[in-house]
């Protein structure tokens, strides 16, 4: 993924990748450690961008319940 605008839809292909290579038998333990890394990185950038969304939404319509 780039740097700047954060995509929701490629850092979640990406997160998917990240997943495939630690669950690949061939991925040596060090790489497994930067990889978690790398997931937990765009996990937080997944959230934040996820609950902006949300904000958003209610700001539109303060009345809406939250779940």
């Amino acid at each position: 993924m780039e740097k700047g605008k954060f995509d929701y839809s490629s850092a979640v292909a990406e997160l998917e990748a990240l997943v495939a290579k630690v669950e690949d038998p061939a991925t040596g333990i060090d790489d497994i450690a930067g990889t978690v890394a790398k997931a937990g990185d765009l996990l937080k950038k997944c959230r934040a961008y996820l609950r902006q969304a949300r904000e958003a939404l209610d700001s539109l319509d303060p009345d809406t319940e939250r779940i």
